[in-house]
Parts: C-alpha cells; sequence; structure tokens
C-alpha cells in the first residue's frame, strides 16, 4: 500500500489509531490468521503502513521492555506515536493500573474509589509517573521510531489558565519529548480570541495540535494550523453523531464511520498544506470499527500519491 507520501520533500505518513482492535481481529480477515501472536500482527501492520499509534498505553502504562519489543519487530523507518497514560491526561484510571509502589500514593480518603486522578495522589508521585512513562519511551526514541506521545484532554480540561499552566508543565516535565495535543473541549478552538491564544500558546510550547475531523455533535472545529514546525497530527475520528456521546457503546462502535471516497478526497488540500507547514504530517484514522480504519487509511494514502 502506497501510504507514504512526500509534498515537498515533506513526508506524509498515512495509518490508524490501532492495529489491535478486537473487531478488526476476529470480525474480519484483513490479518491473515485469527491465531496470530501480538509480535506477528504488529510486524504484518507495519509491512502495510509506515506509522500506527498505540493506545493501551491510555490504559495500563508501558514498560521499557514493551516498547522495545515494538521496536524490534517494526522495519527501519517505522514510526509509531504513543498515548499518554489516561492519569497524566486528567482522565479517570483504574488504580490497579498504577505501578504497584505508586498505588499506596493513593490519599486515604480515595483509596476505595472506582477511579482515581492525578489530583488524588501525592504531587511526588505524580511528578514520578511522568517521568516513568518518558522513561519508558526510549527504546522506541533510540531506534528513531518515536513519532511523538498524544496527549489527548478530556472535555473537561477546557481552556483557562490553570489548564494552560498544566500545558507548560508538560514541557517542564519532558523537555524534548515529542508530543502533540488533542482538545475534546471546543473551548480551545471555536472562538477566533481563543483559538488564536491556543495556537500561539502550543507552538511556544513546542507542542504540535493534533487537527481533528469529528462528528458535529461533538462541537470540534478542524483547525488546520502547524504549531510546529516538525510535526503536525490529524486524527479522524468519524461522522458518527449518533454514536459520539452514546452511553454503553465500546470505543470501536462509538468510531463506527466509513468514510466516502469524496469525503476523504476533499482533505487532500488541507494535508497537502499542512505538509507546507511542517516537515512530517501524520494522518491517523481512529474510526478503528472492524476493518473500516484499515480500509480509510489506504484509501487515503492512495489519494494522497495519486
Amino acid at each position: 500500500m502506497g501510504s507514504d507520501s512526500s509534498v515537498t520533500n515533506h513526508r506524509i505518513l498515512v495509518g490508524t489509531c490501532s492495529w489491535t482492535d478486537r473487531t478488526l481481529i476476529h470480525d474480519t480477515d484483513w490479518y491473515p490468521r485469527r491465531s496470530m501472536s501480538a509480535a506477528e500482527r504488529l510486524r504484518f501492520y507495519a509491512s502495510r503502513f509506515p506509522i500506527t499509534e498505540a493506545d493501551s498505553t491510555y490504559y495500563f502504562p508501558p514498560g521499557p521492555e514493551l516498547t522495545r519489543g515494538w521496536a524490534e519487530r517494526t522495519p527501519t523507518g517505522f514510526t509509531m506515536n504513543v498515548k499518554a497514560y489516561s492519569l497524566l491526561t486528567g482522565h479517570p484510571t483504574k488504580p490497579d493500573s498504577l505501578w504497584p509502589d505508586l498505588q499506596s500514593a493513593v490519599r486515604p480518603e480515595f483509596a476505595d474509589k472506582r477511579n482515581v486522578y492525578a489530583s488524588h495522589l501525592d504531587p511526588e508521585a505524580v511528578e514520578e509517573a511522568w517521568r516513568r512513562f518518558g522513561d519508558a519511551l526510549q527504546p522506541l526514541r533510540e531506534a528513531g521510531k518515536l513519532g511523538a506521545v498524544l496527549l489527548q484532554y478530556p472535555q473537561w480540561f477546557t481552556a483557562k489558565k490553570a489548564n494552560r499552566d498544566e500545558l507548560a508543565a508538560v514541557r517542564r516535565r519532558w523537555p524534548d519529548l515529542p508530543a502533540c495535543v488533542e482538545f475534546r473541549s471546543p473551548t480551545w478552538l471555536t472562538d477566533g480570541k481563543d483559538r488564536d491564544r491556543t495556537v500561539r500558546t502550543l507552538a511556544d510550547l513546542h507542542l504540535a495540535l493534533v487537527v481533528v475531523d469529528a462528528p458535529s455533535a461533538s462541537g470540534l472545529p478542524t483547525v488546520a494550523e502547524a504549531t510546529t514546525s516538525d510535526l503536525a497530527v490529524v486524527r479522524f475520528h468519524g461522522r458518527n453523531d449518533e454514536t459520539w456521546k452514546k452511553t454503553g457503546t465500546t470505543a470501536a462502535e462509538r468510531f463506527q464511520y466509513l468514510y466516502s471516497a469524496a469525503e476523504l478526497r476533499g482533505w487532500v488540500p488541507t494535508i497537502e498544506g499542512l505538509a507546507e507547514q511542517a516537515s512530517t504530517v501524520h494522518a491517523l484514522m481512529n474510526n478503528c470499527y472492524q476493518d473500516y480504519g484499515v480500509r480509510n487509511a489506504a484509501d487515503l494514502a492512495g489519494l494522497l500519491s495519486g
């Protein structure tokens, strides 16, 4: 599949936000065999696309042995983005997903909670979590395969000073780690004044803005701005208004949407425009329901190279 395109010597990498989704593995024949091991599936995926995003790291932080395995099982030149652990971006976090020695850092009044947040832990433990997550990515960095850490902030992470300070803290904690930021609150980008401030803030911090294609029900605008000169990221969430806010759905069901060729073709000028602003563009399909994501990634790659 032609999924590594270039515009004026700038790279456009097209892939999906997961290669391990259960509905892709069990409900389709995209992988040659249902019995393939995790390592075999990654090798197969990496033979078809030049980039992917690891999303399991949102639920459980990785160790260096895991990321070393990813680096070893993928070819030279492969790129992997890694989604930040839920604790780091203000999401509810399962207590048993914490590193064992940090579970005792949950303050007693929150010890029996179903979910914990960073504010429930001692500040020193939170800083240690940031450090460990960054350190775990070293094997990918050393192999030249780490694209960026995806910091996806929840809807309640709104555009206010405390949260701008939290973005600045990312750079304090990870001074030179490549990172991109996706906002799920429209407050950052809807109003022109807020949008300009957000773009300026991310540029000052050298954090790449994630450009989104999302259902209109999300209220999220598509702001095609490259806030760093070396990376722009686009994530395609589908356009299924019915499932975007529906409770009780799985992640795969939420993003159940197959883009048409015309819809993807409409994105080609935007992606090529981003490639004029940034040396590398990541275009990632998050509509990982059955084989929708891999089909659309191949479609988009073909449009960009054709």
